[in-house]
C-alpha cells in the first residue's frame, strides 16, 4: 500500500556505460510522464549527482531520437559511491548528504540502471528508506535475477564481428590469433562470441586452462591440417592455480591475459601469434535490436513499478515475461558460466578447447 503520492521521481545510470541505457531512460519518461503523469528528473553522473545535485528534467522532447544512440544521456561514473566517496584523504560516507539532497529535490522515488556495483548502491539505500527500483545493466551478463541483461548480447555481436575478421587474416597468414574480451568474473561473452564465431579455443574465468593444453590443441589442429588458430580468452581468465591478470592493481582493472597467454604458448609452437585487446570498442556504438527492445521493456515497467509504489524491485527478464524481483536477489547470486552446462558441453562436442585437459 502507497503511503503516498508519487509525483516527482529521478532516473539516473551508474557504473560504465552500455548500449541500451538511452533506451531505458527514453521508455522510462515517456512511461512515467504519458501512463502515470509524473515528473522526470535526470540525474547526472550517477549517485554522484545526488551529492552535488545535479538534475535536469527530462521531458520527452529531451530524449527524442536517443533510442538508437549507445552510451547515456544522463552520462555516468563507477567512483560515485556515496557510502566510500573518494576525497583526497581517502574515502568518506557521505550517504547521509545524499538522503538530505534526495528530500530538498523532492523525488519520491528513484529508478537506478546499473550493474552489480551500482544494485549494490541502490539496496543499500533503498533499506535505508529511499524509494528505490532497480534495472539491471551489463554487458558480462552476470546477474542470475535475469536471464539476460541489455547489452549483452551488442557485446557479443561486436566481439563475433571480430572474431569473423580475425580469421580471415588468421587463415591467410598462418597465425594463431588471440581475441581478449570482456568478462570481469564470467565468460559469458567469450563463451558466446567464441561459439558464433567458431574459435578454436575459449578461455573463460570459470575454467581455469593450462598452456600445455593450449599448445595441444594448436599441435592437434596442425595434425588435421589446419595451419591457424583462433583463441577467444576472457579479460578474467587464468591458468590453473593462477591469478587474475591486471592492468593496475590498486584500480583492479583487469587486462593483458591476452598477451600472456601469448607468452605462455611462443616458444611451443612454431606458428605466429597475434593479440587484438577488443577493450571498449564493445561498450560503444548503437545496440542491436534485441537490447533496444529488452531496454525498452525494462524502462516502461520501472516505471511501472515505480508509479504504484513497488520500491526495491529490480525488473528482470524471465522467459519471455518481465517480473519484478527484490534487488538484494539480484546482487547476492552472480551467474557464472557453468562448466558442466548446456553450452559448454556443445563447445566441446565441436572440437572447441577450454584449455582444461590435454
Amino acid at each position: 500500500m502507497r503511503m503516498r503520492a508519487i509525483k516527482r521521481i529521478g532516473i539516473l545510470t551508474g557504473g560504465g556505460d552500455c548500449p541500451g541505457l538511452n533506451a531505458v531512460i527514453r521508455a522510462a519518461v515517456r512511461t512515467a510522464t504519458r501512463d502515470h503523469d509524473l515528473e522526470v528528473l535526470g540525474i547526472q553522473l550517477g549517485f554522484e549527482g545526488l551529492l552535488n545535485k545535479s538534475c535536469i528534467p527530462l521531458t520527452n522532447e529531451l530524449i527524442r531520437g536517443i533510442l538508437p544512440k549507445g552510451g547515456t544521456l544522463l552520462r555516468t561514473t563507477n567512483r560515485g559511491n556515496p557510502f566510500e566517496f573518494p576525497v583526497e584523504a581517502g574515502k568518506e560516507d557521505r550517504s547521509a548528504l545524499l538522503l538530505r539532497n534526495i528530500k530538498e529535490l523532492g523525488l519520491d522515488g528513484i529508478i537506478a540502471i546499473g550493474g552489480d556495483g551500482t544494485l549494490k548502491i541502490a539496496q543499500r539505500l533503498f533499506e535505508m528508506g529511499i524509494p528505490m527500483i532497480a534495472v539491471p545493466k551489463t554487458i558480462d551478463n552476470d546477474l542470475a535475477a535475469t536471464d539476460f541483461t541489455f547489452g549483452f548480447m551488442t557485446a557479443v555481436s561486436v566481439a563475433t564481428d571480430a572474431v569473423d575478421r580475425l580469421h580471415t587474416t588468421a587463415e591467410s597468414h598462418d597465425r594463431v590469433m588471440i581475441l581478449e574480451v570482456m568478462g570481469r568474473h564470467c565468460g559469458w561473452i567469450a563463451l558466446h562470441s567464441g561459439l558464433a564465431g567458431g574459435a578454436d579455443i575459449i578461455l573463460i574465468p570459470e575454467i581455469p586452462y593450462t598452456p600445455e593444453a593450449i599448445v595441444e590443441s594448436i599441435r592437434s589442429r596442425q595434425k588435421e591440417g589446419s595451419p591457424f588458430d583462433i583463441i577467444v580468452v576472457a579479460e578474467g581468465a587464468k591458468r590453473v592455480g593462477g591469478a587474475e591478470r591486471y592492468i593496475d592493481r590498486r584500480s583492479k582493472r583487469l587486462g593483458g591475459i591476452a598477451y600472456q597467454v601469448a607468452d605462455e604458448i611462443a616458444r611451443a609452437i612454431n606458428l605466429e601469434i597475434r593479440v587484438t585487446v577488443l577493450g571498449h570498442i564493445q561498450r560503444g556504438g548503437s545496440p542491436i535490436p534485441f537490447d533496444r527492445v529488452l531496454a525498452t521493456r525494462f524502462g516502461k515497467a520501472a516505471a511501472d513499478l515505480i508509479a504504484k509504489g513497488d520500491f526495491g524491485k529490480m525488473v528482470a527478464l524471465r522467459g519471455e515475461q518481465i517480473v519484478a524481483v527484490p534487488i538484494r536477489d539480484a546482487v547476492s547470486n552472480p551467474k557464472y558460466v557453468d562448466p558442466d552446462g548446456e553450452l559448454v558441453a556443445t563447445a566441446r562436442s565441436l572440437g572447441i578447447s577450454f584449455g582444461d585437459a590435454l
